[in-house]
């Protein structure tokens, strides 16, 4: 019987895959997350870990093949994947490779909140977000020539890759949005003004609330 889907934890899959290379116990899958850097796309919880290697197990995705004991260390099972469990290692990471799904950012969520809080004051926020932005890609820099001087190949660092892109993207778009704030070239930026010091109840919306239900038919 095919194991029901339950896609919502990464580190689900990233036990599934490292599985998929040999069968280990749950700390090494850990050990070897961690060494290949890969906790820095997948938040690796040594608590959590058990729990997930519990779940997949009850869900017939992995199974116990051994237990080992090194000296006096408590005993370490030691997981294999099933035929269940490749199925879903390929349809998994097919899932997430093909189709965009629709993800929360807390950044997004900030942004959209952003006339709760004084231009003046936001500016700053940005300006600070941009600096440590600023010093994220210094250590990803780094990070990059030594993958090049060990002769890492570029298919096992797609994930820095396109964490740099992204990360580039949103220096540029943070620069340029201080910008129109500092301006005062932002659409919108009156009004943002204007409730800040006299208060959204008394400063009526610089849009039509009415043509808000046409945005979320299509937001839907």
């Amino acid at each position: 019987m095919a194991a029901a889907r339950n896609r919502s934890n990464p580190l689900a899959l990233a036990v599934l895959v490292s599985l998929l290379e040999r069968p280990m116990h749950p700390y090494e899958v850990a050990a070897t997350l961690r060494q290949r850097q890969k906790h820095r796309s997948v938040r690796l919880n040594y608590g959590a870990l058990y729990g997930v290697v519990d779940s997949l197990s009850k869900r017939g995705l992995i199974e116990s093949r051994e237990t080992e004991r090194a000296g006096r260390l408590p005993e370490r099972t030691i997981y294999q994947l099933t035929e269940s469990g490749h199925v879903e290692v390929n349809d998994w990471l097919a899932d997430l490779l093909s189709t965009p799904a629709v993800e929360y950012p807390q950044f997004v969520a900030a942004l959209s909140f952003l006339p709760a809080l004084p231009p003046e004051q936001v500016v700053e926020l940005l300006t600070e977000r941009y600096q440590n932005l600023v010093i994220d890609d210094t250590h990803a820099s780094a990070m990059r020539e030594l993958m090049d001087k060990h002769g890492l190949p570029r298919l096992f660092r797609v994930e820095e890759e396109y964490r740099d892109r992204m990360r580039n993207a949103e220096m540029e778009y943070v620069k340029k949005l201080v910008r129109d704030i500092e301006e005062g070239t932002l659409e919108g930026i009156y009004w943002w003004r204007q409730i800040q010091e006299h208060g959204a109840d008394q400063v009526p919306p610089p849009f039509d609330p009415e043509r808000l239900a046409d945005l979320h038919e299509i937001g839907d």
